[in-house]
């Protein structure tokens, strides 16, 4: 018999005996675990195995017991690096936590299969007023309603103070305390099933923060051999290396054992660097795809990658590393590019209509063709990929975040801008993932902060934020990280919903997704796809795999242009089933229209009030339509037309 995993490092609560205190120590010659509150206090001596763990049972020591590890001679008591909760910040003692504590009630709850997701990204201190996990819950049936099938969490591990991204964690195993800690997260991921809202979090295993780290005192866990841009590479192929592979990878499945979360985003995994015969990304993948086999539910693994390396997602057996999907930003860059005209930073390879063109084809419109912006060739190609192996988005935290004033697109573009671009997104042939609020328009910035006690690396963030930004010649206008108020000016105001334009791009996101739900051609992998570009315009057309071409079809046409453009589709009559323009708002009273020499003309006769996208338009055979400036529109073939 199989016998579950758990973790084993760290602090286990042994039902009638004790606290089992376990820490992976190489660079200590004697450790000691001192606690501080409870039934149990004082300095208990830890044994040496030949593994250099040191560990021991303190009896009668329970959960909430505060504790440290002091190490050698020295009198300081250190976190655990596999701490559960820091209830005191990442300076402060570690508290024992009982993983069965928690009654959970989601054991029905499977996940949710890749092709599945329409990802909603948040992050918990600027999601709402309150910031913390609770204050979240009465929010997700909302987001299930409007077709959000999974929310992605940015990281949680404990970061110093109470504001920050969360990429400045030094505590891996534990849930920030600002935010609810352990208890407020299991609250909210066992809420969420019961919306039939999967939850995937945000990790980071390419570096550590570096206010609180103490890691370097237990062991070799950092490298010199390889450098970061944000500090030093954490050790995966050199010396003592096993172990710290078995910190990250047991933390990957930490999250899915004790907090029931149904996948990984691993962070900028272009900043792992491992040479092993086993790359540490195949590691995590085999370690969590194993572990939800055997809890029977659907894990994923998702990788940020700007590498458009085709590897990441290729299964073990075709030597890839086997992640189950990437970030794939060309699509977001040929499409921000576009719309804004920017041209600075890395949009100096994209912004004309054939990039975009190429994102809707391939996922990589760099496979290996020179870049601009790198002055060197980049990219593999991704022709014979599953769609579903990539997330893309119109926003996300770091395209609108590592912006100087972290501004939107809804403070760039016009409201019929921002209409096609949600249709770009959700029509597009990937999985889509929506920034927090960018389903009605936010206009409040999200802008970069954190809450440093180190005076001497809040100078070091304001010039690095600075300098961040000289590419894209966004001058020294960048708002000052450490200040409270760069955070509240980063809240979402959900108040904004009930204006008319934000109501109606709300409106549009929410019929688009009842239309990917109904119509199983506009999923990922769902259809056979064709692209054409002309004039300024693109025809996406979905045909069906393996069947007969003219027994359904879906043509999306997209206008990117700011004038009236004729367009042609492929023969047949076609049935208008939405439109971004302000009328195609599908909730709204609607009219049946025809097409008479190319030109929307209202028909008479009123269609009611409704709640489900209908058919609106008929279109005779081998007629053009009229697309208005900066619109997208859905149509559908009727079989044997």
């Amino acid at each position: 018999m199989t016998t579950m995993w758990q973790l084993e490092r760290g602090a286990m609560v042994i039902p009638g005996e004790g606290v089992r205190f376990a820490v992976w120590a190489p660079c200590a010659q004697r450790v000691r675990v001192r606690l501080t509150s409870g039934s149990v206090t004082g300095e208990r001596e830890l044994t040496r195995n030949d593994e250099d763990v040191f560990e021991a049972v303190v009896e009668r020591a329970s959960a909430d017991t505060e504790y440290g590890f002091v190490l050698n001679d020295d009198d300081k008591p250190l976190p655990d690096p596999v701490s559960r909760w820091q209830p005191h910040g990442v300076h402060g003692p570690s508290r024992v936590v009982d993983p069965s504590a928690f009654r959970w009630s989601d054991d029905g709850w499977r996940g949710v299969a890749m092709r599945d997701l329409v990802i909603y990204e948040l992050h918990v201190g600027a999601f709402t007023r309150e910031g913390t996990f609770t204050a979240v819950i009465p929010q997700l049936r909302g987001l299930r309603s409007l077709g959000i099938t999974a929310i992605e969490i940015m990281p949680v591990a404990q970061f110093p103070g109470s504001r920050n991204w969360g990429y400045d964690g030094v505590d891996l195993y534990a849930v920030q305390n600002s935010y609810g800690g352990p208890e407020g997260l299991k609250q909210l991921v066992n809420a969420a099933h019961a919306e039939g809202l999967a939850v995937i979090l945000d990790v980071v295993y390419n570096h550590v923060g570096p206010e609180g780290n103490y890691l370097p005192c237990y062991g070799p866990y950092f490298t010199e051999k390889y450098k970061t841009p944000w500090g030093p590479a954490l050790n995966y192929d050199d010396a003592d290396s096993d172990d710290v592979r078995r910190f990250v990878v047991d933390n990957a499945r930490y999250w899915v054992s004790e907090y029931h979360v149904d996948g990984l985003r691993l962070d900028a995994v272009h900043g792992i660097f491992d040479f092993s015969a086993k790359h540490l990304l195949q590691e995590i993948v085999e370690a969590v795809h194993e572990l939800g086999d055997e809890l029977g539910r659907s894990v994923l693994v998702i990788g940020e990658s700007d590498l458009n390396d085709p590897k990441l997602v290729r299964s073990i057996d075709e030597y890839g590393y086997g992640l189950d999907a990437q970030w794939s930003d060309d699509f977001h860059h040929a499409a921000h590019a576009l719309l804004t005209g920017e041209k600075l930073g890395y949009y100096a390879d994209f912004g004309a209509i054939e990039h975009l063109a190429a994102a809707l084809r391939e996922p990589f419109v760099y496979d290996g063709t020179r870049s601009r912006h790198r002055r060197r060739r980049h990219g593999g190609t991704s022709v014979g990929l599953a769609r579903e192996k990539f997330v893309v988005a119109m926003q996300n935290h770091d395209q609108v975040g590592n912006r100087a004033g972290g501004d939107r697109l809804s403070t760039m573009l016009s409201p019929d801008q921002l209409r096609l671009a949600a249709a770009l997104l959700l029509l597009s042939p990937y999985v889509p993932l929506i920034f927090m609020g960018e389903e009605y328009g936010e206009t409040n910035p999200f802008q970069y902060f954190v809450s440093h006690g180190d005076p001497e690396l809040v100078e070091a963030v304001r010039g690095g934020r600075r300098k961040e930004f000289e590419s894209f010649g966004w001058g020294n206008d960048v708002p000052d990280p450490q200040d409270e108020a760069t955070l509240r000016r980063s809240v979402i105001d959900r108040a904004r919903a009930s204006e008319p334009d934000h109501a109606a791009l709300f409106t549009l996101y929410r019929d688009l997704l009842t239309l990917r739900d109904e119509e199983p051609m506009l999923k990922p992998d769902g259809a056979e796809i064709s692209v054409q570009e002309s004039n300024g315009c693109i025809t996406l057309l979905r045909t069906p795999r393996g069947g007969d071409k003219y027994m359904h079809a879906l043509a999306a046409v997209f206008n990117c242009t700011d004038e009236v453009k004729e367009v042609n589709l492929p023969d047949g009559a076609w049935t208008l089933r939405l439109s971004s323009a302000e009328r195609g708002a599908l909730s709204a009273e609607r009219e049946a229209v025809s097409v008479e020499r190319g030109v929307w003309a209202a028909a008479r006769g009123a269609i009611g009030v409704v709640d489900e996208p209908k058919r609106l338009l008929t279109i005779d055979t081998q007629r053009s339509v009229a697309m208005p400036a900066w619109t997208a529109a859905l149509y559908s073939l009727a079989a044997n037309s």
